[in-house]
């Protein structure tokens, strides 16, 4: 599938471009990213453009992961990165990361809304996930904000960039 762009209120979703690079390279210098998200530590420059340049356009390409920049519209901003990647057939699972200074806004779940409205009208989903490593209660408040179900919790699901196992969140959201 070739990439889209969706629009919200405040947001223009789009694929990121090589115009991007120095803005998700800051944006990934976030400790809180670098801890939650399975980015590079350290995270370089370098890292930035590969993903941008080659893993993004694959995911698109062999649809399995679709990734989209959510960019303000009133002064053009990065405000995160929202994707939905396939699970198994029929499952999805949204990962999402905000920029530090964008947080707090609402931009998120506005974000995260348009990309699972995207999904049930293009994919053959009838389930989209979402986890998040416990204590990030920014991404689970976005999350039940979308109207996830926060449906447990899993003991030492999976090692952070800090080496060390942590419990998991794990929610659902079904086919309206």
């Amino acid at each position: 599938m070739d990439p889209v762009t969706l629009e919200t209120d405040r947001l223009v979703l789009r694929a990121f471009t090589s115009a991007d690079v120095d803005a998700v390279y800051e944006a990934c210098q976030d400790e809180g990213i670098q801890f939650y998200t399975p980015v590079p530590v350290p995270y370089r420059r370098e890292d930035a453009e590969k993903r941008i340049g080659e893993a993004l356009p694959a995911g698109w390409a062999t649809d399995k992961s679709y990734t989209l920049g959510a960019f303000r519209k009133d002064s053009g901003a990065l405000a995160g990165s929202y994707c939905l990647f396939i699970v198994s057939p029929g499952v999805y699972e949204l990962g999402y990361w905000a920029v530090k200074e964008q947080r707090g806004r609402g931009y998120s779940v506005e974000a995260a809304r348009a990309v699972c409205d995207w999904g049930w009208a293009t994919l053959d989903v009838h389930r989209i996930e979402w986890w998040a490593m416990a204590g990030n209660t920014g991404s689970r408040a976005v999350a039940e904000k979308v109207g996830f179900t926060v449906e447990g919790t899993l003991r030492n699901r999976g090692i952070a960039n800090d080496g060390k196992p942590h419990d998991w969140w794990v929610g659902g959201l079904l086919r309206p």
